[in-house]
């Protein structure tokens, strides 16, 4: 087993480990960025949601409140706008999904799965809390799951949902007397929750894996050429010139040329001490002769 044999095999093993630990990390790397980025974008969707309910809060339930007594107006409820825009919003990245849940809520849709209401629990335990991210099993596959909290801010929400009696008549008759009031300023009552496939960074991470794994894959071929040349050139061409010559000296053979590799590395300083014993062996051999 030769020398560059044994040195290409614990090469291509060192690059084997690292190409596998870098691609490892870089996967999970990019995984984390990822779902930051997908965090960030569920934080605009949530914006915008918030953005609807303040705008059909302040300037669409005035105008159709006066309806409501005749005839409940959904356009006029926050939490309806809200899903409304984002069902537009889905259209075009369907990924994406949305839901307001309320602990005791006026229409039953928005009562909470038991992971939901885990959440609203939590907000309301712990005010100071902004956010709440889990990833969860789902049918399809891992699904990122963000929370933010629905906390009672504006007092126009409370004519709706502090007594029946003070909801507009249309509205206690669709859904009845029984839920959806009793709540307070401030209080937080329930959460957004918007979620999107983990089906998403995974994808991203495996692309930039793969980049990256070819990018390594490339940079070790080249290595692989680079030193290979290298050493045939530098260590293996000179040990090999200095085995013949002692191979030939050590049959007796001293009309060899030597020979003395250039430079003042380790393989220079062994040619010239090579050459060095050849001649006390030669003189020694001469001695013996005469």
């Amino acid at each position: 087993m030769g020398l560059r044999f044994k040195y290409n095999i614990v090469l291509l093993l060192a690059c084997v480990i690292g190409i596998g630990a870098a691609a490892g990390l870089s996967y999970r790397f990019v995984q984390a960025s990822a779902v930051e980025e997908i965090e960030e974008s569920i934080r605009l969707l949530r914006a915008n949601a918030l953005a609807v309910r303040s705008y059909t809060l302040t300037n669409i339930d005035p105008l159709l409140s006066d309806d409501n007594d005749i005839l409940f107006l959904p356009e006029t409820v926050t939490s309806f706008a809200a899903r409304s825009v984002f069902a537009n919003v889905q259209e075009h990245f369907p990924e994406f999904s949305y839901k307001e849940a309320a602990l005791d809520p006026t229409n039953p849709a928005d009562l909470p799965t038991p992971l939901e209401k885990e959440l609203i629990e939590q907000f309301r335990a712990d005010p100071a809390l902004e956010q709440l991210s889990t990833v969860i099993e789902g049918e399809s596959g891992r699904v990122l799951t963000v929370a933010f909290p629905l906390t009672i801010y504006q007092e126009g929400c409370l004519r709706c949902h502090s007594t029946p009696e003070a909801a507009p008549p249309a509205m206690v008759d669709l859904y009845g007397p029984d839920h959806g009031f009793g709540w307070e300023l401030g209080e937080t009552v329930g959460a957004q929750i918007i979620s999107a496939p983990m089906a998403l960074a995974d994808k991203r991470a495996l692309e930039t894996g793969i980049i990256l794994i070819v990018g390594l894959a490339g940079v070790f071929l080249l290595v692989f050429v680079l030193t290979n040349l290298m050493l045939g050139r530098i260590v293996l061409r000179p040990v090999r010139r200095m085995s013949e010559v002692a191979e030939k000296v050590s049959m007796g053979d001293f009309s060899v040329e030597e020979y003395k590799k250039p430079g003042r590395d380790e393989i220079s300083s062994l040619s010239v001490s090579f050459n060095r014993m050849r001649r006390s062996l030669e003189r020694a051999m001469s001695m013996i002769d005469v």
